[in-house]
């Protein structure tokens, strides 16, 4: 699930496409859409058990753990789909 609380107060989830004929297996049904050029900051965590949260082609790896708030602090200085 994502949640834009500073921009729009949106929330949605997001879930990985399953279709051999996708990049990687990456493709997921609704994408994150990030601003460029403004300080981001995400917070990370779980309900249930560790997950990972990744966007590799900018270099984002972090785990959520259940009971700990894990924060990614980021500028993106380039557009794209990640």
């Amino acid at each position: 699930s994502y949640e834009y609380s500073d921009f729009k107060n949106t929330m949605f989830d997001s879930f990985l496409i399953k279709k051999n004929e996708w990049f990687r297996l990456l493709e997921v049904d609704n994408r994150l859409i990030l601003p460029l050029k403004t300080n981001i900051r995400m917070l990370i965590n779980s309900m249930d058990v560790i997950h990972s949260f990744t966007i590799p082609n900018l270099g984002f790896k972090v785990d959520a753990i259940p009971g700990r708030i894990n924060q990614i602090n980021s500028m993106i200085l380039r557009s794209g789909i990640f």
